[in-house]
């Protein structure tokens, strides 16, 4: 499920050619089954590699092609698959990945503008402006100076991408702002636990951003590590905010400067975030929530809710605990005095 526009498949792989490469074993199935693409656990078809590291889930992987697995989810999974049994699945997955599926990068040597890249006469490039392979420029768009555009990257008409942008593994929608500095599609940080430690796993998924959305100055969005980091509609993003992979921002949420939200969380239509706000991994936020400026979010938060403090609460029980604390300190101080 991987997008040809950005990565590239030297040849498929074996079940036995990938047990060989990452030292699993063959438990189940073909080991002269191919795969020739990734795709999540949940959305693995017959042509894809994919991984699963616990029990939950294990009925889900029945139509992948292969899936390497950790014991305890291996016994579990419906025949159908070739099953590779490996103790750490998750870097099992991201050594084979490497090997099977490979990111477009710009070519050594290649003109400043691509001689396969599409650019729309009504766009203005400014000097020193890097344009990939494949890549697709609408019309009345702008882009500053300095800014790279990795291949296949598709960019909508009427958008402003400002200078010294880094784009990569990505579909930009109309009237996109993307202010100077910013970098969107780069891995994000996710990790795999390995004999000499925690590496880095490689990504092979996009970011969306959709029609109208603006991104501050030096802002960051991961793409995602199988599936699409997404931006909804008409969401205003401010200044030195990170957007972790397999996000899914909402439409019209409002994000002050300084927000970080972690990989995989969802934030529904109409948040607002207020400055310096964190969001916990896999965290969801209904829609129409207000987070208050410094709010540190470890747990889901209802639609239409106000939450503030650190870890952060609805507000009112929050204001409630600091007037507790306010009339102790107070009492304590009496005492003292």
């Amino acid at each position: 499920m991987i997008d040809p526009r950005f990565y590239e498949v030297p040849g498929p792989l074996t079940a036995s050619d990938i047990a060989a490469l990452v030292g699993a074993s063959l438990v189940r199935g073909d080991g002269g089954r191919s795969v020739s693409s990734l795709a999540p656990a949940a959305l693995a078809g017959r042509s894809d590699l994919t991984f699963l590291e616990t029990a939950d889930g294990a009925s889900a992987v029945r139509s992948a092609g292969i899936v390497i697995a950790s014991a305890e989810a291996a016994a579990l999974i419906p025949d159908g698959p070739a099953i590779l049994e490996a103790p750490r699945p998750r870097a099992a997955f991201a050594q084979a990945a490497m090997r099977l599926a490979q990111m477009r990068q710009l070519e050594p040597g290649q003109p400043a503008i691509h001689p396969a890249a599409r650019i729309d006469a009504s766009a203005v490039i400014e000097p020193g402006v890097v344009v990939g392979a494949g890549a697709a420029i609408g019309p009345h768009v702008r882009i500053g100076a300095n800014a790279s555009i990795g291949p296949g990257v598709q960019i909508g008409a009427r958008t402003t991408i400002g200078a010294n942008t880094s784009i990569r593994c990505a579909l930009i929608g109309d009237g996109v702002r993307i202010f100077p500095g910013a970098v969107i599609g780069e891995t994000g940080f996710g990790l795999a636990a390995g004999g000499s430690g925690a590496a880095l796993t490689p990504h092979f998924g996009r970011v969306i951003m959709q029609n109208g959305v603006s991104l501050g100055a030096n802002s960051c969005i991961d793409r995602g590590l199988l599936e699409d980091t997404v931006i909804g509609e008409g969401t205003h993003i401010d200044n030195l905010c990170h957007i972790g992979h397999n996000c899914r921002i909402g439409s019209h949420v409002v994000m002050a400067a300084f927000a970080g939200i972690s990989g995989s969380s969802r934030v529904g239509d109409g948040v607002q975030f207020g400055g310096r706000v964190g969001l916990k991994d896999h965290v969801h936020v209904g829609q129409g929530a207000r987070i208050a400026a410094g709010a540190a979010v470890l747990s889901d938060v209802p639609a239409g809710e106000t939450w503030a403090g650190y870890p952060s609460k609805p507000i009112r029980t929050w204001m409630r605990e600091l007037a507790w604390l306010a009339r102790s300190a107070q009492k304590r101080s009496s005492k003292e005095d």
